[in-house]
């Protein structure tokens, strides 16, 4: 594999993700430094995933609300005007006005009455007194609430972490733009020398066309690399609600990074998204309580207070009822029972979700701190291979310049040295991002 396209694979492995988004020039990109401070800070304002899982929150709470209907009363005010011949509800019509005569009990006009008008206004109370099925609900309505007041909170912790990471992708693109800058500068001096070499007659043709091509390659790789800056720029503002169009430059990521030396090696059950997971687990049991005192008798008082009258604007007749209910449904074909038995069921599968996930957690702890613990370990060896390759090319431009080795060499040397200072970079940002990914992993609910 020629240099070339060596460092072309290794720039794409070097920045996971960012190479995935479609390359956009900009024309006209306007440059703003960030930190990672103020990164998360815009995010946590403007993100759209967010507000979307506040809006969930808030709807939760709504529905919690409107179960207070189980302790208020609910009131009706109608007014009803209405015309008939039918013997009944004419002479009840009249009963209701209170304008029965004498001559109402006339058999013929109580046969065949007249048409009777008849205008109602009427006020309608219900109260619920006994309704313990509904308080249950109510209550689970309530553990609903909690369960998205977390899904938020780990939301929250969820998209620091991705802010976290496309940051450090970015510092990790400047990097790599700097390694760049730094070969192709140490190659256009080698293509300078050997080309005024050549035309002294002192070395081949074949040396300056390969220091000529090694410069064009670096310089299409440096391209490629400054698109990189552009596209986790791009990925920051949409993780900021900002539009893109704006390249980021950032401060120094070591520094804004806090170091979790004393991290747990477990997952804490307080964990918000396992804390969402219980809420659900006791919204259920509220549920199947629900469901269970459907068995009970339920108790309301219920009370109206209406006006009939023969003209539409008259009001000359009141009159009032109230009263108790006690119902208790006997047997509704079983639907109770089979409701609890699928309630039970979804909460039982809640449970084997919550283990399987706390599980799954730990499994990628562990993962994790083999990770870092590997990273750190590439970061020592890198750094002696650093001080090494550099040595090495220091040796074999003094042997260039004595003419003891040819360009080809030398621009080898120069590439092992960028493959090395590449490869630092990259266990860094693996330690960086597996570190900020450890926090994620073992941080706890504040509610």
């Amino acid at each position: 594999m020629n240099r070339t396209a060596y460092l072309i694979k290794f720039l794409v492995c070097l920045l996971p993700g960012i190479h995935s988004l479609s390359p956009v020039a900009y024309a006209q990109d306007s440059t703003k430094t960030l930190s990672l401070n103020e990164a998360i800070s815009v995010t946590m304002v403007n993100n759209k995933e967010l507000y979307s899982a506040e809006i969930d929150e808030r709807i939760a709470a709504s529905k919690y609300n409107q179960l207070q209907a189980i302790f208020l009363p609910r009131a009706d005010l109608s007014y009803t005007a209405m015309s008939t011949n039918n013997p009944l509800n004419a002479f009840g019509f009249k009963l209701q006005q209170r304008t029965i005569t004498q001559n109402d009990f006339n058999p013929d006009l109580l046969n065949h009455p007249s048409a009777t008008p008849d205008y109602m206004a009427r006020l309608e109370v219900l109260q619920p007194l006994v309704n313990m099925d509904m308080i249950y609900q109510r209550k689970g309505a309530e553990k609903q609430t909690e369960l998205y007041q977390y899904k938020t909170q780990r939301t929250k912790e969820y998209i620091t972490f991705e802010v976290q990471k496309a940051y450090l992708q970015l510092a990790l693109s400047y990097k790599a733009v700097s390694v760049l800058e730094e070969a192709l500068q140490f190659t256009r001096d080698i293509y300078t020398y050997t080309d005024n070499h050549f035309n002294q007659g002192l070395i081949q043709k074949s040396d300056v066309l390969n220091a000529q091509v090694q410069v064009s390659a670096l310089t299409s790789d440096l391209a490629k690399a400054n698109s990189n800056i552009r596209n986790a720029s791009d990925y920051l503002s949409l993780l900021m609600g900002e539009k893109p169009g704006t390249v980021y430059k950032t401060t120094d990521p070591d520094t804004q990074l806090q170091q979790f030396s004393d991290l747990p090696h477990y997952v804490s059950s307080s964990r918000a998204d396992f804390m969402a997971i219980q809420k659900g687990i006791e919204a259920s049991a509220m549920m199947i309580k629900s469901s269970r005192m459907n068995y009970l008798p339920k108790l309301n008082a219920f009370g109206n207070y209406q006006y009939n009258d023969s003209r539409l604007t008259g009001f000359g007749a009141n009159s009032y009822l109230v009263g108790l209910q006690l119902s208790w449904n006997i047997f509704n074909g079983n639907r109770t029972k089979n409701t609890i038995v699928q309630q039970k069921l979804e909460r039982d599968k809640l449970v084997s979700q919550l283990a399987a996930q706390k599980d799954q957690s730990q499994l990628e702890l562990d993962k994790a701190y083999r990770d870092l613990a590997d990273a750190r370990a590439e970061i020592k060896r890198s750094n002696v291979a650093i001080e090494q390759a550099s040595e090495a090319l220091r040796i074999l431009q003094n042997r260039y310049e004595q003419g003891l080795v040819n360009t080809t060499d030398v621009l080898l040397g120069q590439t092992q040295l960028s493959q090395q200072k590449f490869a630092l970079a990259k266990a860094a940002f693996t330690a960086q991002v597996t570190q900020a990914y450890l926090q994620f992993l073992t941080t706890s609910a504040n509610k």
